[in-house]
């Protein structure tokens, strides 16, 4: 490969005299063009016309500005540098050009409108996410530039921004916040608009772990969901939005008294499931009703085959997903279930509570994954990893950077469960304190899978340097074949199976291997040594 030596300035050049020869060879080739090139422009509310230019990009070493009026030749600035540029009012489209050190060009057309009359048509976004955080974007017209201002702080200082720019802010604290949005021109008059935003403590809701053959899914990104005519009747007592929480959609149910959700061009027939769920999140919840109503072979409400029954949950919990499976037994008065045609969420402090919904389906338990099983251990006899009956050890990662695998914590019946799906191998480790197995005969996890054929599960002491590869690491692998599939597997496995294992005072690794590769789900709990 072609190698080129650069003189770059007399600093870099000190610096590379002070290394060795073989890193005085730049290599210049695999350098790739710029990304992202754009620049934020602001003007002053003077109406002097002066806009200034900060133009952002990655690998850059050098932005070029082309103003796009009578001004031809360009600017030249450096990263996180700016210029500034007298305009006659009017629309000008300006070119950002960002240059690597091998030459290498990526540019930009930016679009900056110089007007000294206030902005109008003026439409700011402002939407919630999750854990705390709020997104905006805003548009305009006669506008250069917006402000934001979340009004957590005082004395705030805005943050400037461009239209189809998306602002993320977190408030460190729960609570509503008066958001005001700006949208500057070339003059002192400016518009804004203030819209008092409520942030929580909400996550995406769980993720469901019922196998979906198992699954009539009315709204759940889980699963492919059966036809429903609408999520709030004429005749509901409800708003509801739409939204998304970290990338899954779920229903927002505000000033709700009661919400009518209806399937009447296909009702369900759910005659061969057990359970009704739904998961549900609210900071001001004190009471919850689920009404399900047939309507029976005719498909009419008011036939005179309809059956109903409603459920009251009591108190739930707040500011957390409260996972709802609500055994179709309990229903007493639904004496049939083929034909359900109408769900009804009633809330409590009537017309003055807000609920987010998801995974709203029916499901039969027959083959569905439950809680694993309580360890029955004393306690003095176990070094735990991860179960919810023991103190855990620190672990430093459930899943290292190397592993094939994608890692969800989730709940199960209230237990905490890892999750690996895509699963080829993945690493857990606790380099920081390894663990000291010496005086422990077995180690033990609990596995579920409805797909695996084969699982593998490798220790590694690393040795007293505590580092991998350091001359004194030890390792085995045991492998299952054929586990049994759609139950819990409990795996006690002798110590003095893992024979390569020679050394058990410095645990640093534990690997976890499924087949087929790449292509199965393994839920894991309780993973501990035990004496």
């Amino acid at each position: 490969m072609k190698k080129l030596k650069l003189i770059l300035s007399i600093f870099v050049l000190t610096f590379f005299l002070g290394c060795s020869d073989e890193n005085n060879d730049v290599d210049l080739d695999g350098v790739k063009a710029p990304l992202n090139i754009a620049a934020l422009t602001t003007i002053t509310q003077d109406n002097s016309g002066n806009v200034t230019f900060l133009p952002k990009g990655e690998g850059v070493t050098q932005f070029e500005i082309y103003f796009g009026d009578a001004t031809t030749a360009p600017v030249y600035v450096n990263p996180g540098g700016t210029v500034t540029h007298k305009y006659r009012e009017g629309k000008y489209q300006a070119k950002i050009v960002g240059v690597t050190i091998n030459g290498k060009k990526t540019e930009a057309i930016q679009e900056v409108t110089v007007s000294f009359q206030a902005p109008t048509n003026f439409e700011p976004n402002i939407t919630i996410g999750s854990n705390l955080s709020i997104n905006v974007t805003a548009k305009a017209e006669l506008e250069t530039f917006f402000q934001v201002y979340f009004g957590d702080v005082a004395n705030e200082v805005p943050v400037n921004f461009m239209e189809d720019e998306v602002i993320t802010h977190t408030y460190l604290n729960p609570g509503t916040y008066q958001v005001r949005v700006v949208a500057l021109s070339g003059g002192l008059a400016t518009t804004e608009k203030t819209q008092a935003i409520t942030v929580t403590n909400l996550f995406a809701a769980p993720i469901p772990t019922i196998p979906a053959a198992n699954v009539i899914s009315m709204f759940s990104d889980s699963y492919t969901n059966v036809a429903i005519d609408t999520w709030r009747t004429s005749w509901s007592q409800a708003n509801l939005e739409d939204i998304d929480i970290s990338g899954n959609k779920t229903k927002k149910y505000s000033a709700l008294n009661f919400v009518g959700i209806e399937a009447t061009t296909t009702p369900i027939n759910a005659s061969a499931m057990t359970f009704f769920h739904l998961d549900i999140w609210s900071s001001d919840l004190t009471e919850f009703k689920v009404k399900l109503v047939d309507f029976g072979a005719n498909g009419a409400f008011g036939g005179g085959d309809d059956k109903e029954h409603e459920i009251t949950i009591s108190n739930p919990e707040k500011e957390k997903w409260v996972s709802l499976d609500l055994p179709l037994s309990t229903f007493t008065g639904l004496t049939t279930r083929s034909h359900i045609a109408q769900l009804i969420l009633v809330g409590a402090p009537s017309g003055n509570t807000t609920v987010y919904v998801d995974n709203v389906f029916f499901y039969n338990q027959a083959g569905s994954i439950t809680a694993a099983p309580t360890p029955t251990v004393a306690a003095s006899k176990v070094i735990s990893m991860f179960s919810d009956a023991y103190t855990n050890v620190a672990v430093d990662t459930w899943r290292t950077s190397w592993s094939s695998a994608t890692l969800t914590d989730l709940s199960i019946n209230g237990n905490a469960t890892k999750k690996y799906s895509a699963l080829d191998f993945v690493g857990i480790e606790a380099t920081t304190t390894p663990i000291n197995a010496t005086a422990m005969t077995h180690f033990h996890t609990d596995v579920w899978s409805s797909d695996f054929t084969v699982f593998k599960i490798k220790l590694v002491d690393f040795g007293a340097n505590g580092a991998f590869g350091g001359g004194d690491d030890k390792e085995h692998e045991v492998t299952i074949t054929a586990p049994a599939k759609g139950s819990w597997v409990s795996l006690d496995i002798p110590l003095s199976t893992f024979t390569g294992l020679t050394t058990r005072a410095h645990i640093a690794q534990l690997i976890f291997v499924g087949a087929p590769s790449g292509n199965n789900t393994v839920y894991i709990d309780n993973v501990y040594f035990h004496n």
